[in-house]
């Protein structure tokens, strides 16, 4: 039995939570994500906690889906009621990034600047050489951050490139003559 299904989702207070037969409606102050509730799961609201249930607890498939769906379920509640953010680094000379509403204009060593459309839900931020990527939707969010990191992702020689905040680049030693 997955660990990670047993355990309840907490609601936060401003959130409204509609169980469907195949899907969980989360509703907050930053928006509205629907989770899917798969064949063989029942969800069921009391006490501010949601506790999934699993039908089948020897099925290896179903076992999967039950873990799965208690944790979309629990990045659909902090996503509308906290949000998530990821940040992103500019290391190299000349490396520089703009926000422009819904745009982001960033100068990354090519020959041209890179313009990067940010979808509606997703805000984009820029602080010197930090990006800033924030909304409701982790998926959403994660998706932008990773299309933005693949323009020019961070290189094993010098670490140029864009990286996340976090994020540990093996550096090589080079070539020895």
């Amino acid at each position: 039995m997955s660990r990670v299904g047993k355990q309840p989702v907490t609601v936060p207070n401003g959130v409204e939570v509609t169980i469907a037969a195949d899907a969980i409606t989360v509703k907050g102050s930053k928006g509205t994500l629907t989770s899917p509730l798969f064949d063989g799961l029942t969800a069921v609201h009391e006490d501010n906690q949601i506790q999934i249930s699993c039908a089948d607890v020897g099925n290896k498939k179903m076992n999967g889906n039950f873990g799965l769906a208690r944790a979309l379920l629990a990045n659909n509640v902090q996503g509308v009621s906290k949000g998530f953010e990821k940040v992103l680094e500019l290391r190299g000379v000349g490396y520089r990034a703009q926000a422009q509403g819904q745009k982001l204009n960033l100068s990354l060593g090519f020959s041209h600047p890179v313009v990067h459309e940010v979808p509606a839900g997703v805000t984009a931020a820029v602080d010197g050489s930090k990006i800033t990527i924030s909304g409701f939707d982790k998926q959403q969010v994660g998706q932008v951050a990773a299309e933005i990191r693949a323009y020019r992702p961070p290189e094993p020689y010098k670490g140029k490139g864009v990286r996340y905040i976090d994020e540990y680049v093996a550096m090589k030693e080079g070539k020895k003559a």
